[in-house]
């Protein structure tokens, strides 16, 4: 029997070096591959399944919510980028520029999109003419570049894909209202469906999107106790649109700017997923996530002739339930199919020999640790069924579970600088809203204000220098 694949089971132990482990079980899993240019990759079929799962969940509630989807130019004109300054000045040291086209000089230098702001409002100034035509509700799914100095694979790469949401209101109340919409979508998708609990705030000045009044977050904790900004919904105010000259005339005749928001999540949570969830085994995914939800393993012996079809009719039975995928290769044994099985997060292996298709039955284990158990055939759907519901529950349980464990709070900068060591999470403290103080913790600590708590009043005094609390702000070191 041949085996020229190299051994599943060669990666790190999670606990003892966790940054290898991460990119082996992302190279292991086939998930992605470093591309032959610095700071990109290739993410790979089952990778990419991950990602079309998350953006079709997406899809389909963002149409629910009366979002459209559109393209708009991979390039931005310079003179384009450089109309809001504050947002130009974030971007700028990430930009990638287009200098020459075919063999002519460009007249004006073309920026890759690093986002894309700046070419879509200069549409919007020539699509909206009224308060009629408003909102527009309007998002793209594509891929930016920014020129990262630093990569890793999903977590920073030079390109990756997303999607960004861009939309036009009448009113800052409904800009508002759309950011915490999206917010909530986000908030769903990371919990409900990915299994990952969040802290839901809105970032301090200085962390916000750069040129956006405000920016909504979702912040998750993963096990070696780093916070990862897991998506963000940004409450553009009105910047952008006198930046682009984009207005409207109201019902009261008069002209007005519109108000702006955008927002996106990326292939980043795929990065997310393998920190929050994965294991000394390799990756561990939700049911709802993966690609395949049930992986069937023939074990062949004597009776092979009637172990195979047998595997193949529950194949096709459980395909119009369930994504299911039969491992009938003949080149790899039973143990290393369980190997590499489990190394790519299946949530449920199915194993059915000679004896099981004799009695009607098939050997259940469980990814995330449970017993094998013996399951009859008949009604094996509906058990399988209840299965994937009972670990997409657990997988949820153990990281909020996790996340709850790794919170703290602190009254003094001297508290504040012994919890970050000790809690190694989340450390909530009162801010009087003063940028040096903030410039202290960060320096005292090594931690970034991750989020401050929605519609949450503080009380108690700002642990750098003792005026009244204004807000509470949760700190963390963060990827």
């Amino acid at each position: 029997m041949v085996q020229d694949r190299q051994s599943v089971t060669q990666i790190p132990k999670r606990d003892e070096n966790f940054s290898e482990w991460y990119t082996q079980v992302a190279l292991r899993a086939e998930l992605a591959d470093y591309a032959p240019i610095k700071g990109f990759m290739a993410i790979r079929p089952y990778g990419y399944a991950i990602w079309e799962a998350i953006q079709a969940w997406l899809d389909r509630r963002f149409k629910e919510t009366g979002h459209m989807n559109a393209y708009f130019p991979l390039l931005l004109p310079e003179s384009l980028l450089q109309k809001e300054a504050e947002h130009v000045e974030g971007f700028a040291p990430q930009v990638a520029w287009v200098t020459q086209g075919g063999d002519e000089q460009l007249s004006e230098r073309l920026a890759v999109r690093p986002t894309s702001e700046a070419i879509i409002l200069p549409m919007y100034a020539k699509w909206i003419q009224s308060y009629r035509d408003l909102p527009v509700l309007i998002l793209q799914w594509n891929s930016v570049v920014r020129w990262e100095k630093s990569t890793r694979l999903f977590l920073r790469t030079a390109e990756f894909l997303w999607h960004e949401g861009h939309t036009a209101h009448r009113t800052a109340e409904e800009a508002d209202q759309e950011c915490r919409l999206i917010l909530g979508i986000y908030k769903e998708l990371l919990e409900d469906v990915l299994a990952i609990p969040v802290l839901v705030g809105i970032k301090p000045p200085r962390e916000r999107f750069a040129g956006a009044d405000n920016t909504y977050t979702l912040e998750a904790l993963m096990p070696d106790g780093q916070a990862i900004q897991a998506g963000t919904s940004h409450y553009l105010g009105q910047k952008f649109a006198k930046a682009f000259n984009v207005k409207f005339l109201d019902s009261d005749n008069q002209e007005k700017y519109i108000w702006s928001t955008s927002w996106a999540v990326s292939t980043r949570l795929i990065g997310t997923l393998i920190m929050a969830h994965g294991d000394d085994h390799g990756l561990m995914l939700p049911p709802k996530i993966a690609p395949y939800q049930i992986v069937i393993v023939p074990i062949l012996g004597k009776d092979d002739g009637k172990v195979l079809p047998a595997a193949k009719d529950l194949a096709k039975a459980l395909g119009t339930r369930f994504r299911v995928k039969l491992d009938d290769r003949d080149a790899y044994t039973p143990g290393w199919k369980f190997n590499e099985w489990e190394l790519r997060g299946v949530p449920v292996r199915l194993e059915i020999g000679p004896r099981d298709v004799t009695g009607r039955k098939a050997v259940l284990v469980r990814r995330t640790g449970g017993a094998k158990e013996t399951v009859s055939l008949d009604g094996i759907a509906d058990r399988i069924g209840r299965v994937l519901d009972e670990i997409q529950a657990e997988m949820f349980r153990r990281s909020k579970t996790y996340l709850d464990s790794h919170m703290a709070e602190a009254s003094s900068l001297d508290d504040l600088v012994r919890k970050m060591e000790q809690v190694k999470g989340f450390v909530r403290v009162g801010w009087c809203e003063t940028q040096s103080c903030e410039d202290t913790i960060r320096e005292k600590t090594g931690a970034s204000p991750r989020a401050i708590p929605l519609d949450t009043k503080a009380t108690g005094a700002c642990p750098v220098c003792g005026k009244s609390a204004r807000v509470f702000v949760y700190y963390a070191r963060a990827y």
